[in-house]
Order: C-alpha cells, then structure tokens, then sequence
C-alpha cells in the first residue's frame, strides 16, 4: 500500500512539471519513466534495509522490498503512460482521469484493507495529490 501510494503521489510533481514546461508529452513520458523506476528502486532498498524483520516480525526484507518496490513503480508508471500521446492537451486529459481513478482506487483500498472511513481516506489522499500537483503546475508553467 505503501508503494502504490508513494508511487502514485510523488511521480506527479515531476512528469507534470515537465510536460507544462516544455509542453512535449515524450519528455513528459520519459521523466515520468525514470522517476518511477527510480522510486521503485529506492523504496525497494528503503523498505528492504529499513528492518530485518527479526525484531519486528514484519517478514523477509526482500520480499517486502520488492514488493513496495513493483508497487511503487506501478503507482508512477500509470500515470506516466497517457504521456505516449503525442498531443500534450489529449495526454494532460488522459494522464488526469488516470491520476483521479488511482487516487480513488487507493483510497478505497485503504477503506477495505485498513476498515478506514472511505471519505476520510478519499480526502487525504486528493489533498496530498492536489498540493503536488498544484506545485508541479506552477512550476511547470513558471518554467514554460
């Protein structure tokens, strides 16, 4: 969950950032690419070294290494993918629906995993994505 979440949020700023400045969704596409293979690898190695597993029972480090790691490249890539249409308005539309349907997707996971209010999760989550991606707007656009 972890991964999926981190993946999801923190890839926005950049790939958004870079598609309002330059206004080319291929360079869109390609930061999106190496943000969410870099984020992957790193909440990879993060979660991996960050326990043993021994003390707190939370399991084999490798296993939830990769495991948050695959999750976090999973949540930056989705969003990163709509950047392969070469119109950047039809990318930006596309890449927005994506964003909305993960942000909700999360939030019903955490719902149903965690048996956390769906609102609560739901606004969290919308709130985190809207301060990034306001962020990465702005310096997009500053940029472009």
């Amino acid at each position: 969950m972890a991964g999926l979440m981190d993946g999801s949020l923190s890839t926005l700023a950049p790939i958004f950032a870079v598609a309002l400045a330059t206004h080319q969704p291929r360079y869109a596409f390609f930061a999106g690419l190496a943000t969410a293979i870099g984020a992957g690898v790193s909440m990879a190695f993060s979660e991996g070294l960050s326990d043993t597993g021994d003390v707190t029972g939370r399991g084999n480090p490798y296993l939830r290494g990769s495991i948050t790691g695959v999750g976090t490249f999973l949540g930056g890539i989705l969003h990163t993918l709509p950047f392969l249409i070469p119109q950047l308005q039809d990318a930006l539309i596309v890449a927005i629906i994506v964003v909305a349907f993960e942000l909700v997707t999360l939030a019903w996971l955490r719902w149903r995993v965690f048996n956390t209010s769906f609102l609560r999760s739901f606004l969290c989550i919308i709130l985190g994505g809207a301060i990034i991606a306001s962020i990465s707007a702005a310096l997009g656009g500053a940029a472009g």
